[in-house]
């Protein structure tokens, strides 16, 4: 008699051991990092915020997921998921030697897109080639690459007038202020800070765009999360095709 009830026992520790796991695993927040990128991700006192932080909550959300996200100096985030001490990090540009050790999502979490921006009305017009805006007034920032076609119009001096600023809002201030024609700069950057210059209504895009690079997010390929990557794949498709992804961005400037 004695013997079964320590066999009892036995089992209902294990069992108690066992659920105990399971609980422990399912409570577990799945660790991102990322690099402060205004709007797309940045610190908002003690917790992360932006339009890609907001879309990741929702997609997260939507798989039962609890996510923490820490803002940190690029190398480091990068090296955190490399070695595994943070389970996956946004938004990543994708090459040869990180794929070594990080499982990219196959959905594009946010393009990089590069256009041109006027004041609303202005005669300016851009057909795609930098001969089309030759003989403006081009507002860029010192010190930063466009990408080839943009770096090479500057260089063989296709671009005649360039005004440089050592950071973006300077551009937007001298474009809202007609001190420049136009200005050549990432769309939801440029979009952040006509938000808080209060020039949404009073400053355009210009199609087509320059250009568009796909960043994504990446998981640590030493914590094994394809499956969660996977997972989460199939919701951002969702919450694209269904005008979610795109709800969550308009909400961001609108507010």
């Amino acid at each position: 008699m004695e013997l079964i009830m320590i066999k009892i026992l036995k089992t209902v520790l294990l069992a108690s051991v066992l659920a105990l796991s399971v609980t422990s695993a399912k409570s577990e927040a799945v660790k991102l990092v990322t690099l402060e990128y205004p709007p797309y991700e940045y610190k908002d006192g003690s917790s992360a915020d932006g339009i890609v932080v907001r879309i990741l909550q929702a997609a997260f959300g939507k798989l039962g997921k609890d996510i923490t996200i820490e803002v940190l100096p690029w190398k480091r985030a990068l090296h955190m998921v490399k070695e595994g001490d943070a389970d996956a990090i946004f938004t990543a540009y994708k090459n040869d030697e990180r794929v070594k050790f990080l499982d990219y999502s196959e959905t594009v979490l946010m393009p990089q897109v590069l256009s041109v921006w006027v004041q609303k009305g202005s005669d300016v017009g851009f057909d795609g080639s930098m001969d089309s805006i030759a003989g403006h007034k081009i507002g860029l920032v010192d010190g930063i690459s466009y990408g080839t076609m943009v770096d090479e119009a500057i260089k063989v001096g296709t671009l005649k007038s360039v005004d440089y600023a050592p950071q973006s809002e300077n551009n937007i201030k001298k474009l809202m202020g007609g001190r420049i024609d136009a200005i050549i700069m990432n769309k939801y950057g440029a979009m952040h800070h006509l938000k808080n210059h209060k020039g949404l209504d009073k400053v355009v895009e210009l199609q087509p765009e320059i250009s568009s690079i796909p960043s994504y997010i990446a998981f640590s390929k030493k914590n094994n999360l394809a499956g969660l990557r996977d997972q989460l794949d199939g919701v951002l498709q969702e919450m694209i095709a269904s005008g979610e992804y795109q709800k969550i961005i308009d909400t961001y400037f609108a507010g």
